[in-house]
């Protein structure tokens, strides 16, 4: 099991601790990956702008992926939904194919319908599954409660990025409790977490994830969940900000999936880079079951 690993824009720029921590724990269930280090931006920022930039765009990367045999394994929700968008185009528009391939073929690559967009959490449920993942758990949760976000841009438009119920989605879930971790339900679990808007109208913005987190901690979370750094910086810096601002005291601390799952792999050291989040995380290893429990389990 390899694959091409897509970090986007985002992650190495900002969320260090997402690669790192997905890294080892890919390594810890075998899945391969490759990095190719012609790949480029996704295309999103340009989505609105200049669409035929943007289909170049995430088309180059799968290009690239074809000439290594590789299907895509992405870490951002926003570069999954751009190249899974473009893919479709690209499949469904013979003219708009023929266009971007002769830009192409000027580097030697030539867009691959047979190459597959995967998130990493598609990897991790339906490539690896839950059962080899539970075999790798090392300490499990108990009685941490976890609210899980999935992002919009994994969800819908849900016949192009077919990557769960755009209603009522379980892959996170199911993968958060793997760890043994308990995913609690709430109102506001597949809404917008306010990060496109940031820039634009910050207040909007703000207002949005504001209610997420309010609702999450209403449900009985003690963290927030993520699998997008968009999402996770949303929810974890400009959480700083609104609290700064708005005079709110009681945080809800995010933490990426790949971390939750790397604690319970016993996974150590600055692999997971859980003093990267802006808010603490301290305290999440006080759910872990004791080790004479475990025994005992």
């Amino acid at each position: 099991m390899k694959f091409a690993l897509f970090l986007g824009c985002q992650i190495p720029a900002h969320l260090g601790q997402y690669e790192s921590s997905a890294r080892a724990v890919l390594e810890k269930l075998d899945v391969g990956i490759v990095d190719i280090g012609a790949f480029n931006c996704c295309g999103y920022p340009v989505k609105n702008v200049d669409h035929e930039a943007f289909v170049l765009s995430s088309a180059r990367n799968l290009a690239l992926a074809a000439r290594e045999n590789l299907d895509i394994m992405s870490l951002c929700k926003c570069c999954y939904g751009s190249l899974k968008k473009a893919d479709h185009l690209l499949k469904e528009n013979a003219s708009l194919r023929d266009e971007v391939n002769k830009i192409l073929h000027r580097d030697g690559l030539e867009y691959d319908r047979d190459i597959q967009v995967k998130h990493l959490l598609s990897v991790l449920y339906h490539d690896v599954g839950i059962e080899a993942i539970q075999e790798k758990i090392e300490k499990s949760y108990k009685g941490l409660q976890i609210a899980t976000h999935y992002g919009c841009h994994a969800l819908r438009p849900s016949k192009i990025v077919q990557f769960d119920d755009p209603v009522a989605p379980s892959i996170f879930d199911q993968l958060v409790e793997a760890t043994g971790a308990k995913s609690v339900e709430w109102a506001t679990k597949v809404e917008c977490c306010g990060s496109p808007l940031l820039g634009i109208n910050d207040e909007l913005s703000m207002d949005l994830t504001q209610k997420k987190l309010a609702d999450a901690r209403k449900s009985g979370a003690d963290y927030l969940c993520t699998a997008c750094p968009y999402c996770q910086m949303q929810f974890d810096r400009v959480q700083n900000r609104i609290c700064a601002t708005r005079g709110i005291k009681h945080q809800l601390p995010a933490i990426l999936y790949t971390q939750l799952l790397g604690l319970g792999m016993g996974i150590q050291g600055d692999a997971l880079g859980l003093e990267l989040n802006r808010i603490s995380l301290e305290g999440i290893e006080h759910f872990f079951i004791a080790s004479d429990e475990n025994a005992a389990a």
